[in-house]
């Protein structure tokens, strides 16, 4: 498998007999991707309860079915790195498997959806908490480089091997 650095880093890349079924991304964009998200998820806490802020989480619950559905690429932060981020940068040391990412964003995915079921409810507390615990795992990945996502997927999949 060949895999691309640079301006083209975190595209598939194909081998002789076909494509790849793995995808590697730049591992600096899926941070960068938490920094806009902890932004976005702290103006929907300041704005809860208000029809802008149920916007908001409908914004950033796209933004998450995008990454975990579709894939990195197609979401719009994904996107911002990749045109105005990374072409600034050197190349990264390595890349990283773009599956833990994506399950993160569909944790991030599946915990928006409960936020915005529940503000479309009436049920701000319940949409508060929700949107609370996904700010405080997009903040550790901007902050700390940690993905909680990430690392629920990777023990999922030792657990899984060990059976």
């Amino acid at each position: 498998m060949t895999i691309s650095t640079g301006a083209n880093a975190g595209l598939t890349s194909a081998t002789e007999t076909g494509p790849c079924t793995r995808v590697s991304i730049d591992p600096r964009g899926p941070r960068f991707g938490g920094a806009i998200t902890t932004v976005v998820l702290a103006i929907a806490l300041i704005t809860m309860g208000t029809a802008f802020g149920i916007a908001v989480i409908a914004w950033q619950t796209i933004v998450f079915a995008l990454g975990a559905f579709i894939g990195l690429r197609a979401q719009p932060y994904g996107w911002l790195f990749r045109t105005f981020i990374q072409p600034r940068l050197p190349a990264p040391a390595e890349l990283e498997d773009s599956a833990p990412p994506r399950f993160a964003q569909l944790v991030g995915f599946g915990f928006l959806v409960v936020a915005l079921v529940a503000a479309l409810l009436g049920g701000t507390l319940v949409s508060t908490i929700a949107v609370a615990f996904a700010l405080v795992a997009a903040f550790l990945n901007a902050a700390f480089n940690f993905c909680l996502g990430c690392e629920v997927f990777i023990l999922g999949k030792r657990l899984t091997r060990s059976n």
